[in-house]
């Protein structure tokens, strides 16, 4: 999954959110796998991604048991949504704009 560069990047992750996360959870894991995530979707141009748990632990250089962690404080934040078509199957996340509303 590689990226078309330049990613474009809105300030308010930079300004915002990352402290948020960073700050108020403390959770630097929670904005790695949020900005990742951000990057296969918005970033790319689509609404939603399909994405392991090793596949995520692996392009943020997280262990998956962080990587879980991170994951829950985002759903608890509405910041994702993560959807599975059976118990088994890769989650489809869909990112959150919360911000852009």
């Amino acid at each position: 999954m590689k990226l078309a560069l330049p990613l474009k990047v809105e300030p308010y992750l930079a300004e915002v959110l990352l402290r948020d996360l960073v700050g108020h959870d403390r959770s630097p894991a929670a904005f790695l796998v949020y900005f990742s995530l951000y990057a296969l979707t918005y970033a790319a141009g689509r609404r939603s991604t399909r994405i392991s748990l090793a596949q995520l632990a692996e392009r943020t250089g997280l262990s998956k048991s962080a990587v879980q962690a991170a994951l829950r404080i985002l759903k608890r934040r509405q910041l994702i949504r993560a959807h599975l078509a059976t118990r088994t199957a890769v989650p489809e996340y869909t990112v959150h704009r919360t911000w852009a509303r």
